[in-house]
């Protein structure tokens, strides 16, 4: 990995040493149209992927540019690729979040995950990663996000999720990005704290292979036993370890959130909850700012 530049090393410090949480803003086709729905645009709306993402564009830049989203209360937000892509006021949407927002700007690289096995989901197999991560370090992207999913307390199944993770991890190092290791529990899963069990021993044995100097990230299902985590919230290889909120309410998130010191949120659903496209900019930005100000709380502790 080459040695960081002034920007990336301010980044750095912003992700591990900043008050906040992580902005997950890169649903992708599979789950934009539930996300619009929440929002108030129900499919009959639109016509055709490509207006379905204008929309949820749309959406994502009215979260952006609020004056209750910044760097002050939000650390980072992940990108889907189509919003890399896009501008923000006439600014690429990285350039806009780091030089007006003061947030650090990821990407999610996933192609979506692969058939169940072994109680797991892997991630498809992405071909084109190695141009995706050129064009992000182009457009000025700190780091990635990507996600598998676990089931079930299957020692296979967990073991083929970390192994892939790990893997693809080093050659998102080796282009100059921090991966984000996310490796999702469900939260439904009926043996959860058995499957935390086995993922938390498998990361620990992967670690070992990673330098400080390079470090990862890990994004995380909220843990069965509070604290569950914590060996990794101190460990230097890890840049910060951030939670997923998997499917629970907002305030459940942040509840459980609050119970793991050192952890910081990084939520999709529970971050958008109560937001919607007929609400005035005031009504907007108001909801945004609590929401805002009760994950950053639970993101304190």
């Amino acid at each position: 990995m080459a040695d960081p530049t002034p920007e990336t090393a301010a980044q750095s410090d912003k992700i591990r040493e900043g008050h906040g949480f992580i902005a997950a803003l890169d649903q992708s086709g599979g789950s934009t149209p539930k996300a619009l729905r929440l929002y108030g645009i129900e499919e009959t709306e639109y016509n055709g992927d490509a207006e379905m993402f204008d929309l949820i564009h749309q959406m994502r830049s009215r979260i952006i540019t609020s004056p209750a989203f910044n760097g002050e209360r939000v650390v980072g937000a992940i990108l889907f690729e189509q919003t890399m892509d896009r501008d923000i006021n006439g600014v690429p949407t990285s350039t806009y979040l780091w030089a007006e927002k003061g947030v650090v700007p990821f990407l999610k690289v996933d192609k979506g995950l692969a058939d169940e096995a072994d109680d797991a989901q892997v991630m498809k197999p992405n071909d084109g990663l190695d141009d995706l991560l050129g064009r992000a370090v182009e457009a000025g992207v700190f780091g990635t996000k990507m996600r598998s999913v676990i089931k079930g307390a299957n020692a296979a199944g967990v073991a083929a999720v970390v192994d892939q993770q790990f893997e693809v991890a080093q050659k998102i190092i080796a282009a100059g990005l921090v991966p984000i290791i996310e490796p999702e529990v469900d939260i439904n899963a009926p043996d959860k704290a058995e499957a935390e069990e086995l993922l938390r021993s498998s990361i620990a044995d992967h670690l070992a292979d990673v330098s400080a100097d390079a470090p990862i990230m890990l994004k995380l299902t909220l843990p069965s036993v509070a604290d569950f985590y914590a060996d990794f919230v101190a460990d230097d290889r890890v840049l910060r370890v951030v939670a997923l909120s998997g499917g629970y309410s907002r305030e459940e998130s942040n509840r459980l959130l609050a119970e793991n010191h050192g952890v910081i949120a990084s939520f999709s659903r529970a971050l958008t909850e109560g937001l919607t496209a007929q609400q005035s900019d005031d009504e907007f930005n108001a909801t945004l700012d609590a929401t805002i100000a009760s994950i950053a709380a639970a993101s304190a502790t």
